[in-house]
């Protein structure tokens, strides 16, 4: 079925979906995963890293991304520019590392072509026998990049709204958070998952999973976690329970967390996650912000690129409640890594194409709906024939 034909019937498949998952069949598909890359990802907006960890001029961090190698970098007029990692002469990669420093120039590895921080092409060895060349048309080629509240997103296409038009309807609870003045906390990390993303997406909106399978976060929120979606972000929050967990690790956590001098009383002991569409979230605690991206590797791969960061607090207890809070959701990380690993082997099964979705599960019909907008053949329970993104 070709893509005109699916749009025909687009809006009355639609219609008639709301109630169902996405099939099973895009989370394993070669042909949709291809047609993801192209329609969503090449237009989404990616996190890099925090101004904070690129603070003096010649500082870069790189990111790598469906093939692509991005560099963001602190010039020496101290603002941001965000390039693709890849000389324009012959195309080697100009800086490895997932972090470093380049000093005032960036200089080509095979044959010395030399770039400004600002990307002009200031230097070409034997410049000479380029007969005619122009250097103001062989620069390094830009990326579009935005900062929001100190974190540093590229895209590689237009097409989505700003970050901050994303994120807008939650810009007010973010903001007393203070991520400008974040700095990092560790590294990067990259854990590989044998799944396809958006079951890493689908689980991370999930509401009704927690209390049946996270028995940490039931203890330390009951049964008030709460959800909510919105055009382009999706909402999940729980409280602290004032009751002591039967676990010493999330109890520690509950007494020791102290009070955050710039957070108002109604945040001092909640936890809420952002999701971005559509693969990038932030976890927000009293204690440290983390972002997630669910990086698309293949169709059953993903890796999930994370990190923590703080505001500065060298008192025994902030130190030992982030040590907590990295023991609390260890224990959350790897009974996800059980659930979604279960979701995508049985998502092989022939019995299983769609499942129902209930009125409270709002994250994952807004994601589906998204996806059908944009890709309609996620509407079609079974795969087309092959060949089908040819068509």
């Amino acid at each position: 079925m070709k893509t005109a034909q699916l749009h025909r019937i687009d809006a009355t498949a639609s219609a008639g979906q709301d109630n169902l998952s996405l099939p099973a069949w895009i989370y394993s598909d070669p042909e949709f995963f291809e047609r993801e890359r192209q329609a969503i990802f090449r237009h989404s907006w990616q996190v890099v890293c925090h101004l904070s960890d690129i603070p003096q001029s010649g500082d870069f961090h790189t990111f790598e991304f469906f093939g692509e190698s991005v560099v963001v970098v602190r010039a020496e007029d101290g603002g941001v520019r965000a390039f693709h990692n890849v000389c324009r002469h012959r195309a080697a990669r100009l800086l490895d590392g997932p972090k470093g420093h380049c000093g005032k120039r960036i200089t080509c590895p095979y044959h010395a072509w030399t770039y400004g921080l600002d990307g002009r092409l200031v230097g070409v060895p034997n410049k000479e026998s380029f007969k005619g060349m122009d250097t103001a048309r062989h620069g390094l080629s830009s990326l579009e990049h935005e900062v929001f509240l100190g974190f540093i997103f590229v895209r590689f296409a237009p097409g989505l709204p700003s970050v901050r038009d994303m994120a807008a309807p939650y810009l007010h609870e973010m903001k007393p958070y203070r991520f400008e003045d974040l700095v990092p906390m560790g590294r990067v990390s990259l854990r590989p998952r044998a799944v396809n993303w958006k079951n890493v997406a689908d689980n991370f909106s999930d509401g009704l999973h927690i209390n049946v399978a996270h028995p940490g976060l039931t203890r330390l929120f009951g049964r008030g976690y709460g959800i909510e979606a919105r055009p382009w972000i999706d909402k999940m929050w729980g409280a602290l329970r004032d009751t002591p967990s039967s676990n010493w690790s999330e109890r520690a956590y509950q007494y020791f967390l102290p009070k955050v001098e710039h957070l108002p009383p109604e945040r001092q002991r909640l936890w809420t996650y952002f999701k971005l569409w559509p693969n990038v979230a932030f976890d927000i605690y009293p204690d440290q912000i983390d972002f997630m991206q669910f990086i698309p590797v293949s169709p059953t791969e993903t890796v999930i690129r994370e990190i923590a960061y703080v505001h500065p607090d060298p008192s025994r207890e902030m130190r030992a409640v982030r040590y907590l809070n990295w023991r609390i959701n260890r224990r959350v990380s790897a009974e996800d890594k059980w659930l979604i690993d279960r979701v995508q082997a049985g998502m092989a099964s022939s019995s299983y194409s769609s499942g129902p979705l209930s009125e409270g599960e709002v994250c994952l019909r807004s994601f589906a709906r998204r996806m059908r907008s944009l890709i309609p053949e996620s509407q079609l329970p079974q795969a087309p024939p092959r060949g089908w993104s040819h068509g």
